[in-house]
C-alpha cells in the first residue's frame, strides 16, 4: 500500500468544516490514503453525512496535557533520540520568546506525542489552518525529518501574526500552502519569501452530494401573514457572521412584510443573539434551530424564499473567507443577500448572482431583503444565477484535483 499522507486537523469530525470532509473524501476517492490526526475530540451532537463515508482511521493527540500525562512524557523520552530535537527547541525558544503562553507549550507537547505516535510509513504531513494545527504539525515534521504542507483558510490567516505567518510560509520542510480566496492568498504571498508557494485553490461544492433543486418555489412576496417569507441564514453564532446586523435589519423591515427567520448554528454569542431578537421584538418570528445534520439544512433551504448572511469583520480581526453554506444555498437555487466582504464577492457579483450590501450596514441590509422579498421574479433570477456559476466555476473536482496533484508530488519525496 503506498505511504498514508498524515492530515492534521484542529477538530474531527466537525458539522461547521464540510469543506474538510469534502476534501478528504475526494482525495480518498483519487486513491490517496490518509491518516487523521485531531488536536480536539468533537464537540458537536451530530455527525455529517461525510463523515461516514471517509475511510481514514482517526487518532486523537491530548487536547489538554495534564490529561494524557504518561503520552507526552513518552514523546518527549523518544524525541531525545532524534537529530531533530536541538533545531525544534531553538524553534520554540523563538515562537516563546514572542508569545510567551500556555498554548505554545501545548503546541510542542502534542507535536512531540504526534511525533512519537505517527507510524513510519507516513512521510508528509498537511494541515489544515496556519495557526495552532500548523504549529503542531511543523514542530512534528521538524523533529521527525518530514515534510509538511498546510491549507490556509480564513481566521488563521487574519488574526495570526505576520511573523508567524511568514516564517511558517518560509519553513524549508513546508512544500505547498494553499488557501480559498483571492484575499487570503494576497495577504500570504505578501508575507512569503517565496510566493509562488502559496496557491489560490476554491474548496467548490461537490453538487453530487445535492439534490436537484426545487423546479420552482411558491411566488411569496411577504403580502399574506398567514405565508410569511421564509428567511434562512446558517452559520456559528459568532461576530464575524454579522448576525446582530440581520436581527436589526429584520426589526427594521415594515409592518406590511411578513416574514420569518430561521438560524441554523451553535455558537458562543447564540444566548445573546436570542435575547436580542426578544428585545427587537422579533421573538415569534425568529427561530433558533442550534446545529443540525447536513439533510435538515439543505431541506431548510429547499423550502426557503432567501438566503442571508452579513458576514464582516470580527473586532478581533476574524473574518470569513468563501462560506461554504453560500454554495450550498446556491446548489438549490435559493436567492441570497450578503456582504460585499471577504471572499463572498469572489463568488457572487451583485445584481448578477446575489445581492451584496456593505458589512456592517444594517439599513442596506434591511433595504436589500425589503425589495427581494417583495419580489419573487427577482429572487427565481438571482438564485438561477447562482446556481448556473456555481455549476460553470464553482464545482469541487477541480480544487481537489490540484491538491491530489500537489501531494502526489509530496509522496513522491
Amino acid at each position: 500500500m503506498p505511504a498514508r499522507i498524515a492530515v492534521l486537523v484542529k477538530g474531527y469530525p466537525r458539522l461547521s468544516e464540510t469543506f474538510i470532509a469534502q476534501e478528504l473524501l475526494g482525495l480518498e476517492a483519487r486513491g490517496i490514503p490518509l491518516a487523521i490526526w485531531s488536536l480536539r475530540r468533537p464537540h458537536d451532537g451530530a455527525v455529517h453525512p461525510m463523515h461516514r463515508q471517509i475511510d481514514a482511521p482517526v487518532s486523537y493527540l491530548p487536547e489538554y496535557l495534564y490529561e494524557a500525562p504518561w503520552r507526552v512524557l513518552r514523546g518527549l523520552v523518544a524525541a531525545l533520540r532524534r537529530p531533530g530535537l536541538r533545531p525544534l527547541l531553538a524553534l520554540v525558544w523563538r515562537d516563546l520568546r514572542r508569545d510567551l503562553t500556555p498554548n505554545r507549550l501545548r503546541r510542542l507537547g502534542q507535536a512531540l506525542v504526534l511525533a512519537r505516535e505517527l507510524p513510519a510509513e507516513i512521510a508528509h504531513i498537511h494541515v489544515h489552518y496556519l495557526h495552532t494545527p500548523a504549529s503542531v504539525g511543523r514542530y512534528a515534521a521538524l523533529l521527525t525529518g518530514r515534510s509538511w504542507s498546510v491549507s490556509a483558510h480564513a481566521k488563521d490567516i487574519w488574526t495570526t501574526p505576520d511573523w508567524e505567518l511568514a516564517e511558517k510560509l518560509d519553513d524549508k520542510r513546508l512544500t505547498f500552502a494553499v488557501t480559498c480566496t483571492a484575499a487570503g492568498a494576497a495577504r500570504l504571498r505578501a508575507l512569503a519569501a517565496r510566493p509562488e508557494h502559496v496557491s489560490l485553490v476554491y474548496h467548490g461544492l461537490d453538487l453530487g452530494r445535492f439534490p436537484e433543486p426545487p423546479a420552482a418555489r411558491p411566488p411569496r412576496d411577504g403580502s399574506d401573514p398567514a405565508d410569511p417569507l421564509r428567511i434562512v441564514t446558517v452559520g456559528r453564532a459568532v461576530a464575524k457572521k454579522g448576525f446582530g446586523d440581520l436581527l436589526d435589519a429584520l426589526a427594521a423591515l415594515p409592518p406590511g412584510l411578513h416574514w420569518r427567520l430561521a438560524h441554523v448554528g451553535s455558537g458562543e454569542a447564540l444566548p445573546a443573539l436570542k435575547a436580542k431578537a426578544a428585545s427587537l421584538g422579533l421573538g415569534p418570528r425568529v427561530a433558533f434551530l442550534g446545529a443540525r445534520p447536513q439533510p435538515d439544512v439543505v431541506a431548510l433551504l429547499r423550502e426557503a424564499d432567501l438566503f442571508a448572511l452579513p458576514a464582516k469583520r470580527a473586532p478581533s480581526g476574524d473574518r470569513d473567507g468563501l462560506p461554504n453554506v453560500l454554495l450550498e444555498a446556491a446548489s438549490q437555487r435559493l436567492a441570497i443577500v450578503a456582504t460585499d466582504f471577504a471572499g463572498i464577492p469572489e463568488f457572487l457579483r451583485d445584481g448578477i448572482e446575489g445581492r451584496l450590501v456593505p458589512p456592517g450596514d444594517w439599513a442596506a441590509l434591511s433595504n436589500a431583503i425589503n425589495l427581494l422579498g417583495r419580489d419573487p421574479g427577482e429572487r427565481a433570477r438571482l438564485g438561477a444565477a447562482a446556481l448556473s456559476r456555481l455549476r460553470a466555476e464553482f464545482g469541487a473536482q477541480a480544487g481537489i484535483d490540484r491538491i491530489a496533484e500537489l501531494l502526489h508530488g509530496d509522496r513522491g519525496r
